[in-house]
C-alpha cells in the first residue's frame, strides 16, 4: 500500500518569518499535528508541540526558530516505509512531494486509520513500551517539562502519594496553559509569568481519568478507541487493577511495529538517525546482532535504538545520549549511555545492554536450577 490515497493537500502553513505569536495561536485555535514552514514558497521544515515547549522562546522570535527537519516522502512510498520515517524523524506529520513540488502531508492519525483492519492480529502485549517515566502529583511543569526532552517523549503517567495512577500530563496539556497564560500576560510581566508556569504542579493540568488498556486487547481495538477519542496513547494496566501502570501504549509503538520485517536480519528503528556521524544503520545492527547471539535462545523481533543531543560539547562534538531497547521473545531489555558523538554514546549503551543481556541469562539460569531442585525434592 503507497499513500496515495492517504496523504492530503489540506494542511497549515506559515512562513519562515512568521512571528512565533502567530504560530502558538494556530497551535491553541486549530490544534494541527504540525505546521509546515516555508520560504518564499519553498518548503523548510514543520513545526510541533514539543517544539513549543522551549518556553524561553518568546512571541516576538521567527518561526524558522523552532522550526526541525522532517521526512520527505513521495505520494507513492509505502506505508511501512513512511511509518519508519515518521518514526526515526520524531514527528506527527511528514512533507509529500511529487514531482519535486511540496503537495501536502502525511501524518500519523492518517496512516493508522488507513491500517486499522489489519492490527486484529496484534495485542497490546506484542508491541508496549514496559520501561514508563512517571511523574508525582506534585512534579513542578518545569521539571516534566525536562523529563519530556530527555527521554524523547510526549507524554508521562501521573502517580499519587501511594504510587498508583492519578492521571496523565502531556505536551498538548503543557502548551496549552503557556499559551493561555501568554494570551493573560502583557510583554514587560512575560518572563516572571513564564517562571510561575513552570513552579505550578502537573496536578493542576493533568488529564484525569486516565484512559487505560491491557496487554490482551487487540492493538486495532486500542488504536480505534485512540482515533476516536484523540488520544496519543493509553496506559497499560493489569487487567484486574487499573490503578498499577505497567505501560504505555504510543500511536509511535503502532507506528514502529508496522515496520517489523521478516527479513533474515533483525529490523532496526533508529530516532534521530541524523545523528549518526561515524557509524551507520548497518553498523549498529551487526553490533547489536553480536550482543544477543551471545544467548542464543533468545530471539529479537526489533531493536530501536534512540539518539539524543544535549548542549554540551566537547571540541566541537556534542554529547549525545543512547537508547537501545529490544523487544525479545523474553522481554523487552534496554542499556543506555551518554558520549561525545553518536559512536561513543552507542559503544556506551551497547556495553551496559550486553550487560543486561548476560545478567538476564543468570537470571534465567537460576530460575531452571531452582525449577529442577524443586522437581527432584518433590521426587523423594
Amino acid at each position: 500500500m503507497d499513500i496515495a490515497d492517504i496523504a492530503t493537500s489540506d494542511y497549515i502553513e506559515v512562513d519562515a518569518t512568521e512571528r512565533l505569536a502567530k504560530v502558538r495561536s494556530i497551535f491553541e485555535r486549530k490544534n494541527p499535528r504540525g505546521i509546515i514552514v516555508t520560504n518564499d514558497g519553498a518548503y523548510e521544515g514543520v513545526i510541533g508541540r514539543r517544539q513549543l515547549l522551549q518556553s524561553h522562546v518568546q512571541d516576538d522570535a521567527k518561526a524558522e526558530s523552532l522550526m526541525v527537519s522532517a521526512p520527505q516522502v513521495e505520494r507513492t512510498d509505502d506505508v511501512r516505509e513512511v511509518a519508519r520515517v515518521l518514526v526515526e524523524g520524531g514527528t506527527k506529520i511528514a512533507p509529500v512531494f511529487e514531482a519535486d513540488r511540496l503537495w501536502g502531508i502525511v501524518t500519523t492519525n492518517a496512516i493508522l486509520e488507513a491500517v486499522l483492519e489489519h492490527l486484529d492480529a496484534l495485542t497490546v502485549g506484542d508491541i508496549y513500551t514496559e520501561n514508563v517515566v512517571t511523574v508525582a502529583e506534585d512534579t513542578h511543569i518545569g521539571q516534566a517539562i525536562n523529563l519530556l526532552r530527555e527521554h524523547g517523549i510526549s507524554r508521562v503517567p501521573v502517580l499519587d502519594e501511594d504510587g498508583l495512577l492519578s492521571g496523565m500530563v502531556t505536551t498538548h496539556d503543557i502548551v496549552d496553559v503557556v499559551v493561555r497564560d501568554m494570551d493573560k500576560t502583557t510583554r514587560g510581566e512575560r518572563a516572571g509569568g513564564n517562571d510561575r508556569i513552570l513552579d505550578i504542579p502537573v496536578y493542576d493540568v493533568m488529564s484525569s481519568p486516565v484512559a487505560t488498556t491491557d496487554t490482551a486487547e487487540s492493538v486495532r481495538s486500542a488504536v480505534s478507541r485512540m482515533l476516536e477519542n484523540d488520544y496519543n496513547g493509553l496506559v497499560v494496566t493489569p487487567e484486574d487493577d487499573d490503578s498499577q501502570v505497567v505501560g504505555i501504549l504510543t500511536k509511535t509503538d503502532v507506528l514502529r511495529a508496522l515496520t517489523y520485517t521478516e527479513e533474515e536480519h533483525m529490523d532496526v528503528q533508529i530516532t534521530n538517525i541524523t545523528l549518526l556521524d561515524t557509524i551507520s544503520r548497518e553498523d549498529v545492527r551487526v553490533d547489536i546482532e553480536g550482543v544477543v547471539d551471545k544467548y542464543s535462545d533468545m530471539q529479537v523481533r526489533h531493536a530501536h535504538v534512540r539518539f539524543h543531543e544535549h548542549k554540551e560539547k566537547l571540541r566541537g562534538t556534542p554529547l549525545i545520549q543512547c537508547q537501545i531497547r529490544l523487544r525479545t521473545t523474553e522481554g523487552q531489555i534496554a542499556g543506555s549511555g551518554e558520549g561525545y558523538g553518536a559512536e561513543q554514546s552507542f559503544n556506551v549503551a551497547l556495553d551496559k545492554l550486553e550487560r543486561n543481556v548476560l545478567e538476564l541469562k543468570d537470571v534465567r539460569s537460576d530460575e531452571e536450577y531452582r525449577g529442577q531442585l524443586l522437581r527432584k525434592l518433590g521426587e523423594l
